[in-house]
């Protein structure tokens, strides 16, 4: 986890329930997560082995060592977990290395959050490497925590990686909105206690308790978020 947290941050920004927002990155902020699917294919098209389209929703959001490791499972591929691994962070950062395309309204909501110094993580199940390369394009001015996958003893699906993100800013898990695109995220979220916002990018997400679902960060504001955070 990197922080680089002034004191000043962990107010709660102009007197609201909302204390901080954290953001998934692949998908959320970043239109990378057929970025991922690509480079899977490719590199087991290099093994010797054709994914099928069906795998795809088994993987998205996933840790890297879940989706590698069954992705190994059901394709039968001889590579041990580690090493594909480093072929598919190589693929990858080389893959985003030509440009990390935003999601739709993303950098209009980042903009918000600064202008309002509203305490901002990225909490990614991505490892350090690949995020510090994707913020080289997003602009790691925006965020005054990251949390990366390899840098947790465990990712998401567990709460660790918002746990630590709410504990690095000195706020409830309660009072931090998460936005998010994979049920794999919303489960992590929710666990920590957080209030979720989910923008489903490939396998859809339904509406709950706490939890809002849209089509798009176009939708999603400040007031969206102190106000989800305020339904209490």
């Amino acid at each position: 986890m990197t922080s680089t947290v002034p004191a000043s941050l962990t107010r709660t920004a102009e007197g609201s329930a909302l204390q901080a927002v954290l953001l998934d990155m692949d998908g959320t902020l970043v239109d990378t997560e057929g970025f991922w699917w690509d480079v899977e294919v490719e590199v087991f098209a290099d093994l010797g082995h054709r994914l099928d389209e069906a795998w795809r929703d088994v993987v998205v959001g996933g840790p890297m060592t879940r989706s590698a490791g069954y992705l190994i499972e059901v394709t039968g591929a001889d590579i041990a977990i580690e090493e594909l691994t480093v072929l598919l962070n190589d693929r990858f950062e080389k893959r985003i290395g030509r440009g990390v395309p935003l999601m739709p309204g993303a950098a209009r909501l980042l903009a918000e959050l600064a202008a309002h110094e509203v305490p901002t993580a990225l909490v990614s199940a991505s490892h350090r490497r690949i995020i510090d390369r994707v913020l080289d394009s997003v602009g790691r001015h925006h965020f005054a925590l990251t949390v990366a996958g390899d840098e947790v003893a465990r990712t998401k699906p567990h709460p660790e990686p918002y746990l630590a993100a709410a504990a690095g800013f000195g706020a409830d898990p309660w009072r931090c909105a998460v936005v998010e695109d994979t049920a794999t995220g919303v489960a992590a979220a929710e666990a920590a206690g957080c209030r979720v916002v989910a923008v489903p990018s490939v396998a859809a997400i339904a509406p709950a308790p706490g939890r809002a679902v849209v089509s798009s960060l176009e939708q999603v504001d400040l007031a969206f978020l102190r106000g989800l955070v305020a339904d209490e």
